[in-house]
């Protein structure tokens, strides 16, 4: 065997066995981790405050739905969440749709806000 490959496979092998390298790896996947728990509970949040608004309001619109589902509730279940914001979703699912515009749609909001 060449001298230089003796040389690489020795290197190879102490970086693998060193436990800085495993403790690298390690924190790596602890950060991961811990940005997917905060994605997850900020996405829970999100569900949460804008599904209660469209129950309490009686309705959704087609834009809202659409949004709620495609950056909200399916990325939260893909990592994983459920519960609460589960239930949210499903109780959003079954109310009316009703075609009105984003400008119209502000404006009953603010309305609904000064009460």
């Amino acid at each position: 065997m060449p001298h230089f490959l003796e040389i690489v496979l020795t290197i190879f092998g102490s970086v693998a066995a060193s436990s800085g390298f495993w403790a690298f790896i390690q924190s790596k996947h602890d950060k991961k981790n811990g940005t997917i728990t905060l994605l997850r509970g900020m996405a829970h949040n999100a569900i949460i405050d804008n599904g209660m608004k469209y129950i309490d309001r009686g309705w959704v619109t087609k834009d809202e739905y659409e949004d709620f589902m495609k950056y909200l509730y399916e990325p939260y279940d893909t990592l994983g969440g459920n519960g609460l914001a589960k239930k949210v979703f499903e109780m959003v699912s079954r109310l009316p749709m009703k075609n009105v515009g984003i400008k119209e749609t502000m404006k009953i909001d603010s309305q609904n806000c000064d009460k």
